[in-house]
């Protein structure tokens, strides 16, 4: 494009600082954060012990027909702890944590950096991110319904006639949990990070009390009592593997919520607090087993004694509600990603806080919100539910496996057998992970596979309906040369109109569809006409002063291309009130006197091309039910004109 005079500000890449949150903040601040990473970021993985152990001695005796002696208990126990040191101490918060995308984390940040450094195979990453991203959803689903409902069967060892009131109660604590995700993330771990602070707390002083009867539990550090157990148990083992995993689930999440939270809080979290807890109470499980085999129904509410049972009870229920928030808050930043990347339709975004990162989505809610109330009224109990968790878990971890391998690699420069060396190991675990899962399959593992497959069919298919359509209007379109050097020509009757007017256009380079349709069929032209671009780029942020781009065609012609990070707020007003305050070096017009002016797309299906039959259903669809321009971008409706056109898929 020729241009009599190009403006933009060229700022400076995020700095370290950016990159992790925690950096420059007093230490107060940092002990906030901290606290809330603890209620938010840890609270599925905090919440395992009720059901991990369990399931793992469950799946050894075969529901307590088989024996389980010294050598289950330390088997499982070894398992266990160095799951959580391989997979979350070294693998996410070691490592992974420190592969951010400019401060978020998650599938598809992961995705969306490894995509701008790696040049081929882009495809293969816009793949495996889609799937990852998938995976993810069905883990969103799965985990609050199998942690409340663990935690209110608890309430069966207190009182075994309480049995036929575990699901309604279970229903109603869901429904209030979701409903209460609109305070926003800020709120919502500020209430709950003192809680899951005293869970912890709990987990570890219940656990150390049985430790100390039984020392000789430490003796699972071991990493030869694993070995042995599974070279003893064969084909019981591997199923027994399966269960084990349920200690590290969360680990994706906690790299998901990165950006609400920062790198260093979320690492003190771990190394300080959490993971110290997390092993005492393990520890203190097997202890009472081996000491008290007929514990072995419910270790984790056995801990206590009857006096505390209740108490404990109720705490309990409270940290799986605050456990399920790590992955609904996952969720909504992966979907706000998700559309900012163009692998989904608009939505509606809340922001509710001053920090970017922390957003509320009423669609995703309302899903997740029903997709957690049928999985608990179809499997009805949480041993029930663990056959269908790990799946979705072990092939999301893989996914970030397999992209930060390639990130090291490309980014970070690594030497190749260094890179195959760290990652190599941490893709080879995930691997047998997701192989002991997989055994799950037919008694429930086919649950978060069909919810993937659901949503790798809705975003394959808004893309491919989006390129279709994006394809077709480029070969309609005119170069935004062309249509200024011979427009006069063309319409000679135009009548000019004063004031100024924004054209949204996909392409700044092309002349936009509402431009051409205004001229054709109103025969009216703006004095001052903008072609108005907004592009997603694959970074989290564009920092202000880099996001507009001006150029000046001639004295009626210019083009405004704004710059957003798929993390960023879009406020395009907000943008253009900016703009429009730096005199030279942006736009000259009188915002009353303004308008900005849409294509909006009435979609038709066409039987003989385009997308096969139910991807037209499903992509018309989705374009239907997408937030509106106006509402997503921020525009001020009383200035917006909307010129509609049928398109054929």
């Amino acid at each position: 494009m020729q241009s009599a005079s190009t403006t933009s500000s060229s700022g400076s890449s995020h700095s370290a600082a950016h990159n992790d949150h925690g950096h420059g903040h007093d230490e107060g601040k940092l002990m906030g954060l901290t606290i809330g990473a603890i209620g938010v970021v840890y609270g599925d993985v905090g919440t395992s012990p009720l059901y991990a152990f369990r399931e793992a001695l469950h799946s050894i005796s075969q529901g307590g027909t088989l024996p389980v002696g010294k050598v289950e208990v330390f088997g499982l126990l070894s398992l266990i702890l160095w799951s959580m040191t391989t997979i979350i101490t070294l693998k996410y918060v070691s490592f992974l944590l420190r592969i951010d995308n400019r401060g978020e984390g998650g599938t598809l940040a992961l995705m969306a950096l490894a995509r701008s450094v790696i040049y081929r195979n882009t495809i293969g990453f816009l793949f495996l991110g889609m799937a990852g991203a998938a995976l993810f959803y069905g883990d969103s689903i799965i985990t609050p319904a199998i942690s409340v409902l663990s935690a209110v069967e608890g309430l069966q060892v207190v009182a075994p006639h309480f049995a036929p009131y575990v699901i309604p109660l279970t229903l109603a604590i869901i429904v209030g949990l979701f409903f209460f995700q609109s305070k926003g993330t800020a709120k919502v771990s500020a209430f709950f990070g003192p809680i899951m602070v005293l869970w912890f707390g709990v987990l570890g002083v219940t656990g150390i009390r049985h430790v100390m009867e039984g020392p000789g539990i430490i003796l699972a550090f071991n990493p030869f009592y694993a070995l042995q157990f599974m070279l003893t148990h064969g084909k019981l083992a591997m199923v027994a593997v399966g269960s084990v995993f349920l200690c590290v689930t969360g680990a994706e999440a906690l790299y998901a919520d990165l950006g609400h939270f920062g790198r260093k809080p979320v690492q003190m979290a771990w190394l300080c607090y959490v993971f110290p807890c997390l092993t005492m109470n393990y520890l203190g499980q097997g202890a009472m087993v081996l000491a008290h085999p007929d514990t072995m129904d419910n270790p984790f509410f056995k801990l206590v004694s009857d006096t505390w049972q209740l108490p404990f009870v109720l705490l309990a229920t409270c940290a799986t509600v605050i456990a399920s928030q790590a992955v609904i808050t996952g969720a909504f930043s992966l979907t706000r990603q998700a559309v900012n990347l163009g692998l989904l339709p608009r939505m509606k975004i809340l922001y509710t806080s001053e920090h970017s990162g922390q957003v509320y989505m009423p669609q995703v809610n309302y899903i997740l919100m029903v997709g957690v109330i049928i999985l608990v009224m179809v499997f009805k109990t949480s041993t029930d539910l663990a056959a269908t968790y790990g799946i979705s878990v072990t092939g999301a971890m893989c996914v970030d496996a397999i992209m930060g391998f390639f990130v090291v690699w490309q980014i970070r420069e690594w030497q190749l057998w260094k890179t195959i060396a760290v990652f190599g190991t941490f893709l080879a675990v995930d691997m047998v992970f997701l192989g002991c899962n997989l055994m799950k399959l037919m008694s429930g593992g086919w649950v978060p596979l069909v919810m993937a497959g659901v949503m790798m069919a809705i975003m394959t298919t808004w893309i491919q309906g989006t390129f279709i359509l994006t394809s077709r209007a480029r070969k309609r379109e005119v170069k935004v040369e062309n249509f200024i050097a011979d427009y006069k020509d063309r319409y000679p009757d135009l009548r000019r109109v004063n004031g100024s007017a924004f054209f949204f256009a996909g392409d700044p380079n092309h002349t936009p569809t509402s431009l051409m349709q205004n001229i054709r069929h109103n025969k009216v032209l703006h004095h001052k006409n903008i072609i108005l671009s907004v592009k997603i780029e694959p970074v989290p942020h564009v920092e202000a002063e880099d996001r507009a781009l001006v150029t000046h065609l001639n004295e009626e012609f210019s083009v405004v291309l704004l710059r957003f990070g798929f993390t960023d707020h879009p406020d395009v007003q907000e943008e253009l009130i900016n703009l429009n305050r730096t005199g030279g070096n942006g736009i000259d017009f009188d915002w009353e006197d303004t308008s900005l002016f849409l294509s909006r797309r009435s979609i038709k299906s066409h039987p003989k091309y385009g997308l096969p039959g139910w991807q037209d259903i499903i992509y018309i669809w989705l374009s239907k039910h997408a937030a509106e321009p106006t509402d997503f971008y921020k525009l001020p409706v009383g200035r917006v004109i909307e010129i509609g056109r049928h398109v054929i898929i």
